[in-house]
């Protein structure tokens, strides 16, 4: 029933800032500024490729003000698209799984730690009626958010279960490097690799494993395509930006934004068709 992985929610102290970076280093445009009563916060929405990024600054007291206060700017939450949007809401209702409506979308807030298993795995969630955009900027979309959780196979089940997702298309990964093992929960395949990544620690020691072991289950980084990594590194490069990748590669096959180059928000950048190895 999700048909992309339509957007990322990023909290942040000064949406204007934050979008001239989108804008300089993805070489993505403005498309509109909102209010949410919901988060308690303004918004303005910046679109790379096919997908948005929501920039929500806080105007008072909600989720917004707190992940700010609590970890600094960041991912707050993903957002997925669906051509079934009622019949999707009407799925969550029958599970018991909490959501709001505001414009047109749903809401979906992550478990708290602690919290019941009906809800998410540390991952706050928007819904929309899926749209289809012109492709604006160096890079293609939005493929992957990654979900660090504590049982991969528990979450996998849960997002099958809540999404109608076939768990038989999903596909094992596992990495001595970054210190997990998981599961890609691929939407459909082989026509898009569009998924969310479910990680479990097996080496806490890793920058993964110290990441959930400040914040639990929780949204760890995306993934965008392009079709030229190079384009990126060289916007990054002229902003003095954080990344790390093959630098000595004229054409290279990705690399990893550093959370300081994008208000908080790890972000992999990978050559088109290159995750496909993985997938």
């Amino acid at each position: 029933m999700l048909k992309y992985v339509d957007r990322m929610l990023l909290a942040v102290r000064d949406r204007a800032a934050a979008a001239d970076t989108f804008c300089a280093i993805l070489g993505a445009e403005r498309v509109r500024d909102e209010t949410s009563k919901l988060l308690a916060a303004r918004r303005t929405v910046v679109q790379a490729g096919i997908s948005e990024f929501d920039l929500l600054e806080p105007a008072g007291e909600g989720p917004v003000a707190t992940h700010l206060e609590r970890w600094g700017e960041g991912i707050l939450g993903v957002g997925f698209s669906t051509t079934d949007l009622s019949t999707l809401g009407r799925r969550l209702s029958e599970r018991g799984i909490t959501h709001s409506e505001e414009d047109g979308r749903l809401f979906i807030p992550a478990r708290p730690a602690g919290g019941a298993s009906d809800q998410t795995p540390g991952m706050n969630i928007v819904l929309s009626p899926h749209e289809e955009r012109s492709p604006v900027g160096l890079v293609k979309w939005l493929y992957e958010v990654t979900n660090l959780v504590d049982d991969h196979q528990q979450a996998a089940a849960f997002y099958a279960d809540t999404f109608g997702l076939d768990a038989s298309k999903f596909s094992p990964i596992e990495s001595e490097q970054y210190g997990y093992a998981g599961q890609l929960t691929l939407f459909n395949p082989p026509q898009q690799l569009d998924r969310i990544e479910l990680s479990q620690i097996t080496e806490p020691s890793r920058a993964m494993g110290r990441f959930h072991a400040r914040r639990g289950q929780s949204i760890y980084m995306g993934y965008v395509e392009t079709d030229d990594v190079a384009a990126v590194q060289s916007a990054l490069e002229a902003r003095g930006a954080r990344y790390a990748g093959r630098t000595d590669d004229p054409n290279p096959e990705g690399l990893f934004i550093h959370p300081t180059a994008l208000h908080g928000m790890l972000l992999g950048v990978s050559r088109t068709n290159l995750a496909w190895t993985w997938s």
